[in-house]
């Protein structure tokens, strides 16, 4: 599933492991865009839709670490990478959320028991470790360490699906909205960008291979739980389908939406990204196409109208 780094385009000069990480304020119109903005294909619409669920909050904790973290990093290069990271972060968040606000919501499907547990936990955390780093410094590093971790892990996948994504043909072949489709290249892309940010931070703050290994299995875990336990969630409250929502028939639907191009292989992806991820000398910025993603946020409708030059 992971794709090399590709030469040649417009971007080929820029440097792979530190390339220029800028925000971008998009913005989308939901206005047309269906319920199954995958067309025919609910269980394809709904394990992308699990992402939307889990992001708004995800990226907020993403944030939470690495600001946590921020403080006890020298090197003024990372610093400013880490100030791109968190500003991209949060227009990632604000834009998931509009499609819970604009398509689930309105649809009558509510994700709220998810959200607000979500909500609830990265509210208290402030809180926690503050408390935490009175009482033990040296347990609330290790802590922060496993969640740094923890976030590098899952920034490699989202990094390889934002590779699948700019690669898939299947979308439009398919006719999916094309709207729900450039709000998912323009944040592959940016996480492509990005990928190296919190992997670096977790290596300055001390971080070690045993745990990055400890902290990817928790992770790979938490991706499975949102991906397959989210579609089903939607599933069961989509007021379009009629038919039982049972396991074999929600499989035999997924490997379906797989042959068309509609999804990534969820098993695939995730366990065939351990040998790239824990090779102890493992970099994000061997994978993927730093060129490749600056080349679609040249190209995307929401980034070009937002104003930005990815150059």
């Amino acid at each position: 599933m992971t794709r090399p780094l590709a030469d040649g385009g417009p971007a080929s000069g820029i440097d792979e492991r530190h390339p220029p990480i800028k925000p971008r304020r998009v913005t989308f119109d939901w206005s047309e865009t269906p319920l199954h903005w995958v067309p025919g294909d609910p269980v394809a619409t709904h394990i992308i839709n699990s992402f939307h669920i889990v992001l708004p909050e995800g990226e907020k904790w993403f944030i939470q670490c690495v600001k946590d973290a921020r403080p006890y990093i020298k090197d003024e290069r990372l610093l400013e990478e880490i100030k791109g990271f968190i500003g991209q972060e949060m227009v990632h968040a604000r834009s998931h959320q509009g499609v819970l606000d604009q398509i689930l919501e309105k649809n009558g499907i509510d994700v709220s028991k998810i959200t607000d547990a979500a909500a609830k936990g990265n509210a208290e955390r402030p809180e926690l470790m503050a408390a935490l780093k009175k009482k033990n410094p040296r347990a609330w590093r290790r802590r922060l360490r496993f969640e740094l971790a923890a976030v590098a892990a899952i920034e490699h996948y989202t990094a390889v699906l934002g590779q699948w994504i700019m690669d898939n043909e299947g979308f439009e072949k398919s006719g999916v909205d094309p709207t729900m489709v450039d709000l998912l290249r323009w944040h592959g892309a940016e996480e492509v960008e990005h990928r190296s940010v919190v992997f670096d931070v977790y290596k300055a703050m001390g971080g070690r291979y045993p745990m990055r290994v400890a902290a990817w299995v928790v992770s790979l875990f938490f991706l499975y739980w949102a991906l397959i336990g989210g579609s089903l969630y939607l599933l069961k409250q989509d007021p379009t389908v009629t038919k039982r929502i049972t396991p074999l028939r929600v499989y035999r639907a997924y490997r379906r939406s797989v042959r068309r191009g509609h999804v990534p292989g969820i098993f695939r992806l995730l366990l065939g990204e351990a040998p790239v991820y824990l090779r102890p000398g493992h970099h994000p910025s061997k994978v993927c196409s730093t060129p490749q993603a600056l080349d679609y946020l040249m190209r995307s409708p929401a980034a070009r109208a937002a104003g930005y030059d990815p150059y």
